[in-house]
C-alpha cells in the first residue's frame, strides 16, 4: 500500500472514530509537505487537525497510537502547542515540554493494582518485579506501549531498550476486562494529568522493555536480569 493510501485510511478511520487534536479540530493525516516551513508541528497539528505523516515507520506508530490513544495524545498535543505559544520554538525546551516529549516518544504505561509493583519499578529492584513476582504480570500488573519511537525501537529490539514508564494505579477488576477497554480506560484516565496536571521527568521510572514477561524468550530464565548494563541498580525516590 502506498503510503498516500494508508494516510487516506487511518484519517478515515479517525473521522468514524471522531478523534480531534489539542484544539478540537478534525484529525487526520498528511503530507509532510503539507506543514510549512515557518511552523511548529505540535502547533500546526492543534490549529488544523492535519498530522504530517511521512512514509517511515516513526510516523506510522505515531498514527497508530493516535487512534488507539486520542484522549491522550490530543491532550499532549494540547500542552505542547501552548507551551509553543508562550515560550515560542527554542533550542532548549522547558521541563514541561521535555516530560511530554519522553512521554510522547518513549512512554509505557505501567498498570497496577498492587502498590508494591510500582515501588518495586521505581526502587530498581527488577528480582521482585520480574522473578519473585513473576505469577502477577498480567493479573496484577501490565504494560501497554504508548511512545511512538518505543515501538520504531522494538522492531528490531536489543537488550538495552529502555522505556519511559509511568505507573498508572488501576482497579483489580481492569486485568478482567477486554484488551479495548483496558486501553480505553487508560487513555481516559492519563489525558487529564497530561492536559494541565504537574508533568515531570521525574515523574517516569526506567524500564528495560525486554525484561517484560513474555516479551522476550530469553527472559524465561532468572539469570537475564542479572545483566547489570541493562537492569542496573539505583536509587529513586519513592515518595
Amino acid at each position: 500500500m502506498a503510503c498516500a493510501e494508508w494516510r487516506e485510511a487511518l484519517s478515515a478511520y479517525a473521522k468514524a472514530a471522531g478523534l480531534v487534536s489539542g484544539r478540537g479540530r478534525a484529525l487526520r493525516f498528511v503530507a509532510p509537505q503539507d506543514l510549512p516551513a515557518d511552523t511548529a508541528y505540535e502547533a500546526f497539528i492543534a490549529a488544523t487537525g492535519g498530522v504530517p505523516t511521512r512514509p517511515n515507520l516513526h510516523d506510522f506508530f505515531n498514527a497508530l497510537i493516535w487512534l488507539a490513544y486520542p484522549l491522550g495524545k490530543a491532550a499532549l498535543n494540547a500542552r505542547q502547542a501552548v507551551a509553543i505559544a508562550t515560550d515560542g520554538v527554542q533550542s532548549t525546551r522547558g521541563a514541561t515540554r521535555d516530560a511530554a516529549t519522553l512521554f510522547d516518544e518513549n512512554a509505557v504505561l505501567f498498570a497496577c493494582s498492587d502498590p508494591a509493583l510500582g515501588k518495586a519499578l521505581r526502587a530498581f529492584d527488577w528480582h521482585t518485579l520480574f522473578v519473585a513476582r513473576r505469577a502477577d504480570w498480567g493479573r496484577a500488573c501490565e504494560v501497554q506501549p504508548f511512545g511512538h519511537a518505543l515501538l520504531e525501537k522494538l522492531v528490531a529490539p536489543y537488550p538495552s531498550v529502555t522505556s519511559h514508564a509511568w505507573i498508572v494505579d488501576v482497579p483489580q477488576a481492569y486485568f478482567g476486562w477486554t484488551p479495548l477497554a483496558r486501553r480505553a480506560w487508560l487513555d481516559a484516565r492519563i489525558a487529564p494529568r497530561l492536559a494541565s496536571g504537574p508533568l515531570t521527568t521525574r515523574d517516569f521510572a526506567p524500564l528495560p522493555v525486554l525484561g517484560i514477561p513474555g516479551w522476550w524468550p530469553a527472559n524465561h530464565d532468572p539469570a537475564y536480569y542479572r545483566d547489570t548494563s541493562v537492569f542496573r541498580p539505583g536509587r529513586r525516590r519513592t515518595g
